[in-house]
């Protein structure tokens, strides 16, 4: 009996153990889960914390300047955006081209010069078109094309250019306008309470640094882009002008 209990008493350890290692293991496994949860919410937290905090910060700025601010943003990108994309269009390979109808001029004569440009995108094939046009009239009436459709071509060029410029001036003023409007509005609640105390000054004070703050970086995003449009157009209008001078001398040594 007493070799019974024994045997007993040590199955029943052996199996409490079992359990005790079976539930730790257990516990351990929920506790690794949780913890890889928690890590994995405080990632995506910080992955949404910057929209949200901008999101919120948005609304903090109040609706009314904080929406035109952000149309300022929109209009002004969907210009850049689009005259970028219309001066990649318009730049040409001015060697490439010089050279085809120099070797169109040789072989073909004007008329083939002329088809050339016609399958020729860009300002600059537009402008040699225009001058061998008036070949017939004399060089003082292609020179006279060419300068008058190299100004048209350049007003193309320059188009909606001065509204991204608009814009760029008109989104920290409106920032500004909204920086003295909560100024005045906290020292209104000042007044009305008696009392200067700074719980009645500071929601004034945060809307009007927040729409300054906005406006600013509209302004400093779109500068960036207006910048790229300018340089981009004054390096296709360097163009035309050498590209007006060689078609000239073009035609110059094909009279010869």
């Amino acid at each position: 009996m007493k070799r019974l209990f024994s045997i007993l008493a040590i199955t029943g350890m052996m199996a409490f153990g079992t359990v005790n290692a079976a539930t730790n293991a257990n516990t351990s496994t929920v506790a690794t889960t949780v913890a890889s949860m928690t890590q994995d919410d405080t990632a995506q937290a910080e992955e949404l914390g910057f929209h949200q905090e901008l999101k919120k910060r948005f609304i903090e700025g109040g609706p009314g300047f904080m929406g035109i601010v952000l149309l300022c943003l929109i209009l002004g990108l969907a210009i850049a955006i689009e005259r970028i994309i219309f001066l990649n269009l318009s730049t040409t390979n001015t060697k490439k081209l010089t050279q085809e109808v120099e070797d169109a001029l040789a072989s073909g004569g004007v008329e083939a010069a002329k088809e050339v440009c016609r399958n020729t995108k860009g300002p600059i094939a537009s402008i040699y078109y225009q001058g061998l046009d008036r070949t017939d009239e004399g060089l003082d009436a292609v020179e006279k094309a060419v300068v008058a459709y190299g100004g048209v071509q350049m007003g193309q060029l320059e188009k909606n250019v001065s509204w991204i410029s608009l814009f760029i001036a008109l989104a920290p003023m409106l920032g500004f306008m909204g920086t003295v409007i909560g100024m005045i509005n906290a020292f209104d609640k000042i007044e009305a309470a008696g009392d200067m105390q700074p719980s009645l000054v500071a929601g004034g004070i945060k809307i009007a640094l927040l729409t300054t703050v906005f406006g600013l970086v509209v302004a400093m995003i779109l500068q960036v882009f207006y910048n790229y449009i300018i340089a981009k157009i004054d390096s296709i209008v360097n163009d035309m002008e050498d590209a007006s001078i060689t078609l000239m001398d073009l035609l110059i040594r094909n009279k010869k």
